[in-house]
């Protein structure tokens, strides 16, 4: 098509929906409210563009003040035309919009009642679900949808064609229907009245009016913000109409704006082209439309054909267990026939016992028979049972068990196959990333899959508190413990969750979502949290970093130490005895309030690494009073098991550091002094001193107490703690010698806080 037949076609498009031909009776769906479900009333424009009725913008603020549309004093007048108006008073809701409300008798839902101080208020869009931020105005800086106005009256006389609009002038039983509608007078006159009430020569007679209506908007739109003046511009930042002192010193001062001439002809071309494009592509939406009804039609087959089958699968359970639970009841009733069969017998064998009774009964006639033969024919047999039952009273056993111990049903495993049951297109369930996964005041909790599952669509976290060692039973009994939280849908292998309270055991379990089926929970796994919040720092690679020595990464988590050209000079310059100083390395961030946390990760090849805390006043003796050589009488807090330095462990330090090197952890040797604590304190033997290193290494420093504290960061076991000098600013403190390596964990990293 070429440019001129385009262009042509595009006009006639424009034509058409200028002159209305767009058949109004099927844009039905366009025309109701999202919020009350019926057709816009007074629609006012959010600024996110969508369109709610003024009365449902007053509920969603909910607000408790009369919403009422009554006439005003001019309009409640006898001998006033628009008494007569069927419709609310359209110029009570223009001041009402535009002035929010400002007059005693109605109070804006920018504004409390009662109250001269202005609150932001926000509501929710049934749109887009965005928060929409109405300002300390409220709705008076809403625009009213004049257009959606327009098209929602066309369409209610389209559909109420049979009823006309009656003159509001004319008098019952004369009442004429009205032939046109004044817009400057808004009311609706019949030929006779309209030339009566507009004579010729008058100002009047120059009104504006239309075909018969209902809905009487203003012929110029005014701005909400400046009551007196026109709309005349495009914001096309925020997408609105403004006045020019919008523009000069308003709220879009700073923003682009274009003349309303402009942007309506940029607008009205693009919508028009789009309907064009719509139109164009007709036939190809009807064949969509064709292929999602078929759609439609074999997912409600597909799904009665699914349902069918589970009912049968289901059906076919039913049997089975009905089948073996008469089988099993039956075997119980046989059981319990026979041993009652049994005990039964028993009973009248011993009854036969008793004295003219049974067996001792019949003896008792036998005894009186006196022909010899016949008493030794019959006694002989009668002899034997009276022995048996001799017998039986000395070792009395009865014939029968009446435990069924063996009948007990265990159908824990089956009632789990029962729970976990599910159709072959649920995925499986996700299983917990220990080496991966940390938790501090936030937890970052990752998850893996088999190796052939099928594509899932989302997953679901979910965690409970099951408790913290400060904690009170009661408390621990509340509604916040033991109650499981999911998270929001999770498209990825990990999820953060925060919020989490320090120093709390935690549990956490995840499930995998495909097709709307979930599948079974992840097997739950139990972190704990820290005893404080996380601190956010990185290596600072400005205060005393030695480069020649140390080697930082890019993103400044990760120091190395290596044996370098500058290591084997000053190595040939010591003396017998004595060893290389430590290169130490800080963070970026201080500390001077509060409890913080942090933790890292010491390779296990490291020769030796000093973690802890140390002041500024230190840091600055340490970098600028630099020794070739270090004595381990020197350290205080070295290891080394010499008197002198048991002299000095006494003394409140500005710093406190702890050893590990060699895959080892050496705790310092105890003191007489309170600042190690009793319960953590090693015995004089250095064989209890010196522990596994744990994988993880956590520190907490109290600096309001003075404390600080080592930590194994998997289990969260205090190893260590001891009194501190926290006079002046504390970082986290690193030592390394020889081949070492410390890693910070990515939580403490990612994270910044600033004192």
């Amino acid at each position: 098509m070429s440019d001129s037949e385009d262009m042509t076609e595009f006009a006639s498009i424009v034509e058409r929906i200028e002159r209305g031909e767009v058949p109004i009776k099927n844009i039905e769906r366009e025309l109701i409210c999202p919020i009350c479900k019926e057709l816009f009333t007074h629609p006012l424009i959010l600024p996110c563009q969508h369109s709610v009725c003024h009365k449902c913008v007053r509920e969603l603020l909910q607000l408790n003040y009369d919403d009422s549309f009554d006439a005003g004093s001019e309009c409640s007048m006898p001998g006033s035309p628009r008494s007569r108006v069927p419709s609310p008073s359209m110029e009570r809701l223009d001041r009402l919009v535009r002035s929010g409300g400002s007059r005693g008798s109605i109070s804006s839902p920018g504004w409390r009642r009662g109250s001269v101080t202005p609150r932001v208020t926000a509501i929710p869009c049934p749109g887009c679900q965005h928060d929409i931020e109405l300002g300390e105005r409220g709705i008076s800086m809403l625009f009213r949808n004049f257009t959606l106005e327009s098209i929602v009256e066309r369409y209610r006389q389209a559909a109420r064609a049979a009823v006309a609009i009656m003159c509001n002038i004319c008098k019952p039983p004369q009442l004429q229907e009205a032939t046109k509608s004044c817009m400057d007078c808004k009311a609706s006159y019949c030929n006779e009245c309209f030339k009566l009430h507009h004579p010729w020569g008058t100002p009047k007679a120059q009104h504006e009016y239309v075909g018969p209506t209902t809905n009487f908007r203003p012929k110029v739109l005014m701005c909400p913000e400046h009551e007196m003046e026109k709309v005349n511009m495009y914001c096309e930042v925020c997408r609105r109409p403004v006045c020019h002192l919008c523009k000069l010193g308003g709220s879009h001062a700073n923003h682009k704006v274009t003349s309303m001439s402009s942007a309506y002809k940029i607008l009205k071309e693009k919508l028009a082209k789009s309907i064009h494009y719509l139109i164009s592509k007709e036939d190809q939406v009807r064949t969509q439309i064709t292929d999602l009804e078929l759609l439609i039609s074999q997912t409600e087959d597909n799904g009665q054909v699914a349902e069918r089958q589970a009912n049968e699968h289901f059906e076919r359970l039913f049997e089975t267990l009905q089948e073996r639970k008469s089988e099993m009841l039956r075997s119980i009733e046989q059981s319990r026939n026979r041993r009652l069969n049994h005990l039964k017998t028993q009973v009248e064998e011993y009854q036969g016992m008793l004295e003219n009774s049974g067996l001792v009964g019949y003896a008792q006639e036998v005894l009186k028979e006196t022909d010899q033969s016949c008493f030794v024919q019959t006694a002989k047999q009668l002899h034997l049972r009276i022995q048996k039952a001799t017998e039986s009273l000395r070792t009395f056993h009865a014939a029968a068990d009446p435990c069924f111990d063996e009948f007990v049903l265990d159908t824990s495993r089956e009632e789990t196959l029962l729970k976990e049951m599910c159709f072959g297109g649920v995925p499986d369930p996700p299983l917990i990333d220990l080496s991966h996964s940390r938790v501090y005041n936030e937890a970052s909790i990752s998850w893996r899959l088999s190796d052939d599952h099928l594509p899932t669509d989302h997953h679901v976290v979910e965690y409970r508190r099951l408790g913290g060692p400060s904690q009170s039973p009661s408390q621990e009994d509340g509604e916040d413990s033991g109650v499981w939280r999911p998270t929001e849908k999770v498209y990825g292998s990990s999820s953060v969750v925060c919020d989490l309270e320090a120093d709390s055991l935690y549990s956490f379990r995840v499930r995998s979502c495909r097709n709307s089926m979930f599948s079974p929970y992840s097997p739950e796994v139990t972190l704990h949290t820290p005893p404080a919040p996380a601190l956010g720092f990185l290596f600072s690679d400005k205060c005393g970093f030695s480069a020649e020595r140390l080697i930082l990464n890019k993103r400044r988590d990760t120091v190395e130490s290596v044996a370098g050209m500058a290591f084997l000079l000053a190595a040939e310059r010591v003396q017998t005895g004595s060893y290389i100083g430590l290169d130490y390395i800080i963070g970026d961030t201080g500390i001077s309030q509060g409890r913080h946390y942090w933790s890292f990760k010491v390779e296990p090849h490291s020769y030796m690494v000093k973690v802890g805390v140390a002041s500024d006043s230190k840091l600055l003796e340490w970098f600028h009073n630099p020794r070739d050589t270090s004595s381990p009488r020197y350290d205080h807090d070295s290891g080394h098991d010499s008197g002198s330095e048991d002299t000095c462990y006494e003394l409140s330090q500005p710093f406190t550091l702890l050893t590990l090197g060699m895959g080892r952890l050496f705790i310092p040797k105890a003191s007489s002094s309170s600042s190690v604590s009793s319960a953590n304190a090693p015995s004089a033997d250095p064989g209890n001193r010196v522990l596994p290193m744990p994988q993880r290494i956590g520190v907490c420093l109290d600096y309001d107490a003075c404390r600080v504290y080592f930590y194994d960061a998997d289990t969260m076991r205090c190893l260590y703690e001891r009194q501190v000098d926290c006079s002046g600013t504390m970082y986290p403190a690193f030592g390394l010698m020889g081949s070492s390596k410390v890693q910070l964990e990515e939580l403490i990293t990612a994270k910044r806080l600033t004192f």
